[in-house]
């Protein structure tokens, strides 16, 4: 069992344009979507349609319309009441790939409602075998939801006299940083998945101040794979998956670490990708599979959803890792040999 929090879910509505966007003009819509999002649903949906026993935990009511949307996926939810409704995104697709994203902050959680939040993931992930906690913080949660999270389950699972589930953390900004500064506590993390500037602001949060910009990091591989080499024994975490854009991706663990690059795709919405290549790697983590098959089946799922509409997930059906080129990366980081 994998269990997802989506601490801040969405209704993601797309909008497809057959020709680019003009400011301040009126434009017809080509086609538009509206599927239940935000990034750890994203991830459970992706594992339910590969067959992954997986369960979405989300804080909404009952008669909230994204549980009628998420109910028509069929995946088993968790819902925690809030008294208010589920934000609503807006994507705007263009011909070319190039998305505009229209995030809405979401409504405020009360004090109650992330105590509710924090014990029923407790309840639903102490016998799990992953806890995937991904997206951002609402507004009412206070920074450290996610360690607060973590810290539950374990203690819970200690109570069951269980192991603990692994932990893979999907987020950004405060919220990733809280996560990393309280590894000295609560025993660090075993994945983050950041994507280039994600990766550059927590390095700058955290006082790293001789690493590139998000943007020389997606440009360069190797350049990426020195700083996540050299931030991840820093960081607290066994594993990092570092997305990469149209690049690929790389995996960067302890033990060693690959680049992957993705096949050639007509890119039709990026909006979702990182969330399916998370799902791609925790597909073939559950299977058993070694560190370079996982790398090579995230970039697989990460170019498949990449070429779909809105936020749409892939099937196993629609990837193809047999065309994704993955490389064994030396060590070439000061201490790691």
């Amino acid at each position: 069992m994998i269990v997802t929090v989506t601490a801040n879910p969405s209704i993601d509505r797309t909008i497809e344009l057959s020709e680019p966007l003009k400011r301040g003009e009126v434009q017809v819509v080509a086609e538009q979507h509206e599927q239940a999002g935000g990034k750890g649903v994203n991830v459970a949906r992706a594992l339910h349609a590969a067959a992954v026993d997986v369960l979405a935990v989300v804080p909404c009511d009952a008669s909230d319309p994204f549980l009628t949307e998420l109910a028509e996926l069929e995946a088993s939810v968790a819902n925690v009441p809030t008294g208010a409704l589920v934000r609503t995104n807006v994507t705007v697709s263009e011909p070319d790939g190039t998305t505009t994203k229209l995030n809405a902050a979401g409504e405020p959680l009360t004090a109650a409602a992330v105590e509710r939040l924090i014990a029923e993931t407790a309840r639903r992930a102490a016998t799990a075998q992953w806890l995937v906690l991904a997206g951002s913080v609402p507004p009412g949660a206070t920074e450290d939801l996610y360690p607060r999270l973590i810290a539950a389950v374990r203690a819970r699972s200690a109570e069951l006299g269980v192991p603990a589930p692994a932990v893979a953390v999907d987020t950004s900004g405060p919220a990733l940083a809280s996560v990393i500064r309280s590894a000295g506590t609560s025993g660090g993390v075993d994945l983050i998945k950041p994507n280039a500037h994600e990766l550059a602001e927590l390095a700058a949060t955290l006082g790293y101040t001789d690493v590139p910009d998000g943007d020389a990091l997606e440009a360069d591989p190797e350049l990426a794979a020195r700083v996540a080499e050299s931030l991840l024994p820093e960081l607290g975490v066994a594993a990092m998956l570092l997305t990469l854009g149209a690049a690929g991706a790389l995996l960067v663990t302890r033990d060693g670490s690959w680049a992957a690059r993705p096949p050639r795709i007509t890119p039709r919405s990026t909006v979702g990708a990182g969330d399916s290549s998370l799902a791609g790697y925790l597909v073939a983590v559950h299977a058993g599979q070694p560190p370079e098959r996982a790398i090579g089946l995230a970039v697989a799922y990460g170019a498949a959803a990449a070429s779909l509409a809105g936020s749409t997930v892939p099937r196993p059906d629609q990837t193809r890792p047999d065309l994704v080129e993955v490389t064994p990366l030396p060590r070439i980081v000061a201490g790691h040999q």
